[in-house]
C-alpha cells in the first residue's frame, strides 16, 4: 500500500484531503506542521510527501529539502494557494509536482495516482 506524509496546517483541509486519500486506497500519515513531520519521516518510509507550502515553523519547501536528506526515494507534492508561492516551489524542487488551492478532490487523487503512475511506467 503506497504510503503518504500530509503536512497541512488548517485542520478542516487536512481533514478533507486525509479522507479523500484514505478514501482512495492510499494510507495516510497527517501532521500539522512541517516540524512535526520531519521525525516521522525520519523514523517511518513514505511514499509520498503532500505538504502545505506556507505553514508556521518549517514551511513546505523547507520540508521538501529536509525529506530529500531523510528519505531521498519519498516523492514529493505541494499544495498552496499562492501563485507566487507556487513559482518559488517550482524554481527549489523542480521534480515536485505543485497542485493550487482551490482545487477538487478527486483532482487531488487523480495527481497522486499520476505520480505513481508514472514511477512505475518508468521502472518497466
Amino acid at each position: 500500500m503506497i504510503r503518504i506524509l500530509l503536512a497541512e496546517d488548517d485542520d478542516a483541509m487536512r481533514h478533507y484531503l486525509k479522507r479523500a486519500l484514505e478514501n482512495a486506497g492510499y494510507e495516510v500519515a497527517d501532521v500539522d506542521r512541517g516540524s512535526a513531520a520531519i521525525p516521522l519521516l525520519e523514523e517511518h518510509h513514505f511514499d509520498l510527501l503532500l505538504s502545505d507550502i506556507v505553514m508556521p515553523e518549517v514551511d513546505g519547501i523547507e520540508l521538501a529539502q529536509k525529506c530529500a536528506e531523510i528519505s531521498p526515494q519519498t516523492r514529493v507534492m505541494f499544495i498552496t494557494g499562492f501563485a507566487a508561492v507556487t513559482m518559488k516551489a517550482s524554481r527549489e524542487q523542480p521534480k515536485a509536482k505543485v497542485l493550487s488551492k482551490p482545487f477538487h478532490l478527486n483532482d487531488l487523487v487523480l495527481e497522486v495516482e499520476r505520480i505513481f503512475s508514472d514511477e512505475a511506467s518508468v521502472q518497466l
